[in-house]
């Protein structure tokens, strides 16, 4: 099949480089000549694309999507990827949200097909040779238009320039995202109004509720925009390193996972605290190796689905002192001859792989020259947070946002924080 992508047409909001620094015209209006300030001082958007059709769907696409990369940090050096999908509803009015997928280092891809996006796989028909596509009747695009952000670098299509600046922690993606979303704004000024809602799962309950804040001191300090925040919404958050951790032990008690007498013992032994445990305190180390007996084998991120062993899904234990998200990475997808079906969730996330990585599908998506050698994965291993051991690329540097949100209590800010009552690995 033809894939037919078109450039967007470069605005009046967005200049070419090359007379960025020439006098206004005079018949420029004082409003459009402040967008132009605003575009000088945040630099320019590296590309910016509509997409009418995608490998694996039939026809022209029933929603805008546009894709592109903007620049971030110094010099530009992280080039963060986005999807863009403009309301089905009503575009002019609808609110606008930003949607960040957790890991650390899991594809905004991810949270499109496998959550609140408008199309997703068939997996009746879907093959790894074809991945076919379908709509989701209950994509929130219905009610908002929504930016998917590939970050922090070496997530999804997002990449760095240079070695360093794959190095990150919950700070510097902070700001790289926060920039990202100055940036993007005002290469889209028709949504500098909108009301603006910030959204994310999983690990994004460190780093979302601190890009809110920088949202509020920008604004507060008259930063190049005002960002028309109303709120954010987050979806079986982590929110606090060791409070989450040990969370899991009474819930495995509660959900009837553990018996009482063991849930009592290791309660005693281990003082509430699985997490840090004393070398020298053999009793609670013991009640570890019986927890690990009675629940190693539990599929942690659903506690009722079924845990299978498959060769494309990376395996987390509760007592590898991990702390990861709904969020695993799938490896060596294309080398795999067919989908060995266990009735396992992972089965459903090698097709992302296949489809991510089709050249028809970069082409389609506009994916950057510069990232043509590098494998897409739905989640970055070495992005991962690994308690105890030394960080990969990913430094996780806040263990806690438990404050944030208690000084956005007094800012009237909209807030949604749900949970789901059968994953283990956030817990409710």
């Amino acid at each position: 099949m033809q894939i037919i992508s078109t450039m967007r047409p470069l605005s009046k909001y967005h200049p070419q480089k090359w007379n960025l620094f020439k006098k206004p015209s005079s018949q420029i209006s004082p409003m459009l000549f402040f967008v132009y300030l605003l575009i000088v001082s945040l630099d320019v958007i590296e590309s910016q694309f509509l997409v009418n059709t995608l490998p694996g769907f039939d026809g022209d696409l029933p929603f805008t999507l546009e894709t592109g990369y903007i620049g971030v940090g110094e010099p530009d050096d992280v080039q963060l990827f986005y999807y863009f999908i403009e309301s089905q509803g009503n575009p002019k009015e609808d609110p606008l949200m930003l949607w960040l997928t957790g890991g650390p280092g899991c594809s905004a891809l991810s949270g499109l097909l496998f959550e609140i996006g408008p199309f997703t796989f068939d997996y009746a028909k879907s093959t790894l040779e074809k991945p076919i596509l379908e709509i989701n009747p209950y994509s929130w695009t219905k009610a908002a238009s929504i930016i998917f952000l590939d970050q922090p670098a070496g997530s999804g299509f997002s990449y760095a320039r240079s070695p360093h600046a794959y190095t990150t922690n919950d700070a510097l993606s902070t700001k790289h995202a926060y920039s990202f979303l100055k940036k993007w704004l005002v290469d889209h000024p028709k949504f500098l109004n909108h009301a603006l809602y910030l959204g994310g799962d999983s690990y994004m309950g460190i780093v979302l509720p601190m890009i809110v804040q920088e949202i509020y001191n920008g604004n507060k300090v008259k930063e190049e925009i005002k960002i028309n925040l109303k709120g954010y919404i987050l979806g079986n958050p982590l929110t606090d390193t060791s409070g989450n951790y040990n969370a899991r032990i009474p819930f495995a008690h509660r959900m009837a996972l553990l018996s009482d007498a063991i849930y009592k013992s290791a309660n005693e032994n281990c003082h509430g605290d699985y997490l840090n445990v004393a070398p020298n305190n053999g009793c609670c180390l013991h009640e570890l190796i019986v927890l690990d007996k009675c629940i190693g084998h539990i599929y942690k991120p659903q506690i009722l689905e079924p845990y299978c062993d498959t060769t494309n899904s990376l395996k987390s234990d509760l007592f590898r002192r991990a702390l990861r998200a709904f969020d695993y990475t799938s490896v060596n997808i294309l080398g795999l001859p067919q989908v060995q079906k266990q009735g396992c969730r992972d089965d459903n996330y090698i097709y992302s792989s296949a489809w991510a990585n089709s050249r028809d599908v970069r082409e389609a998506l506009h994916i950057s020259e510069e990232f043509s050698d590098i494998e897409w994965v739905r989640c970055n291993e070495t992005l991962f947070f690994e308690y105890g051991e030394e960080a990969i690329s990913y430094t996780h540097n806040v263990l806690s946002t438990v404050d944030y949100h208690r000084r956005f209590a007094d800012k009237n800010c909209r807030a949604l924080i749900y949970s789901g009552d059968h994953d283990m690995v956030v817990p409710y």
